[in-house]
């Protein structure tokens, strides 16, 4: 049996195969994955559905948790790159400064999935495809129900505080752009302040705590760019003797059980969806990709908003 590694054909990856018998059809695919960390309740929902589903599909998973850390991650595809691992997939901490790794990579001949968030590189071929969300389109989802909210409130003007996620990652920055887009111009909203919570509960409990220091019972909403953030922000409104959900309107985005329950108490208003179960289409993915099958550029979950009204009836059937 003769196996020669991918080779790229018109700048997507493909797997050339010359065999005899059937031992290779046998071989399990290898998958390298490296993981953002552990930040909160959907990025640990993620990490579960990718590890069943390398389970489930018989692929063989080399896990690395780079705990936040670009430079954590540009080491473990360094080691995937080195072991010749049949796949390299992972979700980027940040949106820059992988250029150089990713044309490692691509040299080696080993093809690149993206998941959950992307990265800002001028040759788009260092990369298969993007399995996930449109990060930019949650950010309008959550600025079109607070206009909404905003046009029916009997308040002139609502002041708004912005908890962002991680510094440079593609979520923060979509799901802010994606919310400007959405109130701009509008005369009831207006921006006070916003600043990282980096996507954890704790942070964001910090940052609300600063934020209310600063401008107390000025802050009308607070719009958290996930849920771990906004649920941290609820216990530091609480400790200041105000009530989430009435005294200051919560609009969060992930829509994990956490925020579902939050909402059950009338603390959360809105969670816009983030889907993390991303691990059976990132096997089939890679999969095809192996296989020389083509794949698109870019594959989107399907998401929805859940307001607090029906946070009760859904909240049996959610996931994660």
């Amino acid at each position: 049996m003769t196996v020669t590694r991918r080779t790229i054909l018109g700048g997507a990856f493909a797997l050339a195969v010359a065999a005899s018998g059937s031992s290779f059809a046998a071989k399990p695919l290898v998958m390298g994955f490296s993981q953002v960390g552990a930040e909160s309740e959907w990025r640990s929902a993620n990490t579960a559905s990718i590890k069943d589903a390398a389970k489930q599909a018989g692929i063989t998973l080399k896990f690395a948790d780079a705990q936040q850390k670009q430079e954590n991650q540009v080491k473990a595809i360094r080691s995937f790159i080195a072991q010749r691992v049949d796949v390299i997939a992972f979700s980027p901490v940040v949106e820059t400064g992988w250029e150089t790794v990713l044309r490692e990579a691509k040299a080696a001949k080993i093809p690149v999935i993206l998941t959950d968030r992307a990265v800002n590189v001028a040759d788009k071929s260092l990369y298969v495809t993007l399995i996930g969300s449109d990060f930019v389109e949650e950010g309008r989802r959550a600025g079109r129900w607070l206009a909404d909210y905003a046009a029916k409130s009997n308040k002139p003007v609502l002041n708004v505080v912005e908890l962002q996620g991680t510094v440079g990652s593609a979520p923060a920055l979509d799901r802010k752009a994606g919310f400007e887009e959405a109130i701009k111009g509008n005369p009831k909203l207006k921006m006070l302040r916003t600043q990282t919570g980096e996507f954890t509960r704790a942070k964001g409990k910090e940052v609300m705590e600063a934020f209310l220091k600063a401008h107390g019972k000025d802050i009308n909403v607070l719009y958290a760019h996930n849920d771990d953030m906004a649920i941290g922000a609820i216990q530091a409104i609480e400790e200041a003797g105000l009530k989430p959900g009435k005294d200051i309107i919560i609009v969060s985005i992930d829509g994990v059980k956490g925020a579902f329950q939050a909402m059950v108490a009338g603390k959360l208003n809105v969670s816009v969806e983030c889907s993390p179960l991303l691990g059976p289409q990132l096997m089939k993915a890679a999969q095809d990709v192996v296989a020389g099958k083509p794949v698109p550029p870019r594959i989107v979950t399907e998401e929805r908003v859940f307001p607090a009204e029906v946070a009760a009836k859904e909240l049996p059937n959610r996931k994660y």
